[in-house]
């Protein structure tokens, strides 16, 4: 046993040989990988030279530290810190994708211990290294979040009465009114007059049909008028709408099918068919908004050399901020997907508001409502106040008195995520409280209390962003518009009339960036 430690924690020959043989470096790392040694391991990589690098982590059996996740984060971290330090060209061949997917699956249903404290600075890393893996996994997100909706449109259909029933009942129902209608048509074809079925060419020339009379042209608009009174029926028309529909349930039930076929493919070992799709989809979903978020604001990897203007050719200022605002807007979803969820369901556990559900839904707009007017309001405060303490006129609009506002915007800006925000917590809270005196057992309700802090903290973020984001603020209940609202999953999807609004569209330099979550 003794021997066995020693041949880990010791190279056979001196370092300085060690170190330049990539033989020998990977033999040292998979001994000590075997032994779980991945800090001392990391060691060993961080003193290696560029072209040893190169050729060991070609060569590295990557599969075993990924299945040696989330214990082999230090390593991987190690080795991706060390590549942002190379030459880029030619870049070695680096499954990073493998790596961010199987990151994916463990915080998708995460159950080890310091799994963010763990994997942080690797997803950092891997975010600096390839910085398209964060699109990948955004589109990724997005088709898990479409194949989920999809699974809600699977439900009762109306039929031409109005009366909802399975959508393949409402098909055999239309096509056999359909079949008897055509029938009838058929009859009546064979019933008409000779005026009217006698269409042979010669005397359905101009110059005949010009030298009918008034008995011949009355007995022809009866035959047509009833024949098109038999087939111009408005029940004809539902058959077209339940074909579309079917044909959307065909579609989404195909996306649905991919999504569990990728999952699959990360995640072999579990029986994934046996489990609900939509808790599957939504899990992995979440994962994706982990490892969003843990990469951090996209920035361009350290140079390989100090002083020098190197570039990649993947960053640039203007990338690093669309990416920035990227992250702000992912994080106002998962604000709504997550927090609000979670949320509502905690209210809906509370005795004194079983039977309210519509007031619930209207509690939880309201905070984040109320949450960007508050924040909004702080921050033109904080430059009234900077003005006043240093004595320069509120009205004042010249060069010096416009750079003051500047730099006191940028400031908020910077110590946004560390500003105090006790002040406008409480404000909202109190807010919401007095409006719903009746309901005392929200004052009590931890999570609300809890939703109300997320709510002002990421509000706080956005409106103090250097092109700050507001709500749309046009909340009538008219007509669905698709430029800027999104229909609930469990909305009436034959109507597109609003009856109450979820959660509000964002907005910025007047482009809706978010869509409004609505009931129709």
């Amino acid at each position: 046993m003794a021997d066995s430690r020693e041949r880990i924690r010791g190279p056979s020959r001196d370092g300085r040989e060690f170190l330049t043989s990539p033989r020998h470096v990977l033999r040292r790392l998979m001994l000590l990988s075997e032994g779980r040694q991945y800090r001392e391991a990391a060691g060993v990589v961080g003193r290696l030279g560029p072209s040893v690098l190169r050729s060991v982590i070609t060569e590295l059996p990557i599969d075993l530290l990924l299945e040696a996740l989330p214990h082999s984060a230090y390593l991987l971290e190690s080795f991706f810190s060390r590549l942002l330090t190379l030459n880029p060209a030619p870049k070695p061949d680096v499954p990073v994708e493998a790596v961010t997917w199987q990151l994916v699956r463990l915080f998708s249903n995460p159950h080890e211990s310091g799994l963010r404290q763990r994997c942080s600075k690797l997803l950092q890393a891997i975010g600096q290294y390839e910085p398209s893996i964060r699109q990948n996994i955004r589109e990724r997100r997005k088709s898990f979040d479409m194949a989920v909706q999809g699974l809600g449109i699977h439900g009762l259909t109306a039929d031409h009465t109005g009366q909802l029933i399975s959508l393949h009942q409402a098909l055999k129902t239309e096509l056999q009114r359909h079949i008897d209608i055509y029938k009838a048509a058929i009859h009546k074809l064979e019933e008409l007059s000779v005026i009217t079925v006698n269409q042979h060419p010669a005397h359905s020339s101009h110059q005949r049909l010009l030298a009918i009379n008034y008995g011949d042209i009355q007995q022809r608009l009866i035959d047509n008028k009833t024949l098109l009174t038999t087939l111009d029926k408005p029940a004809l028309k539902q058959l077209a709408v339940l074909v579309e529909n079917l044909g959307q349930r065909v579609q989404n039930d195909k996306e649905v099918l991919q999504c569990v076929s990728l999952i699959k493919r990360l995640d072999a070992q579990s029986c994934i068919e046996k489990r609900p799709a939509a808790g599957l989809l939504m899990n992995f979903t979440r994962g994706c908004e982990a490892v969003l978020s843990l990469m951090g604001p996209e920035s361009a990897p350290p140079s390989p050399s100090a002083g020098s203007n190197f570039s990649d050719g993947y960053h640039s200022d203007d990338s690093a901020a669309v990416d920035e605002m990227s992250e702000i807007v992912s994080q106002y979803r998962y604000l709504y997907e997550e927090n609000r969820t979670e949320t509502l369901e905690v209210l809906d556990s509370l005795p004194q508001l079983k039977h309210v559900h519509n007031l619930k839904a209207k509690l939880l707009f309201s905070i984040i409502v109320l949450s960007f007017r508050a924040c909004h309001g702080m921050r033109e405060r904080k430059v009234i106040e900077v003005r006043r303490t240093l004595s320069c006129p509120l009205d004042s609009m010249n060069e010096i008195s416009l750079a003051l506002d500047r730099s006191v915007r940028a400031h908020l800006h910077i110590t946004a995520d560390t500003f105090p925000m006790g002040d406008i917590e409480r404000q909202v809270s109190n807010q919401v409280l007095s409006t719903l005196h009746e309901y005392p057992c929200l004052e009590t309700c931890l999570p609300l209390t809890k939703f109300i802090s997320d709510c002002v903290r990421q509000a706080w973020k956005m409106v103090n962003q250097k092109c700050p984001y507001y709500l749309d603020s046009d909340f009538n209940l008219g007509f669905l518009r698709p430029e800027k609202h999104e229909r609930h999953q469990q909305s009436d999807r034959r109507s597109d009339l609003i009856k109450a609004f979820l959660w509000p569209a964002l907005m910025q330099n007047n482009q809706c960036v978010f869509k409004a979550f609505v009931e129709t």
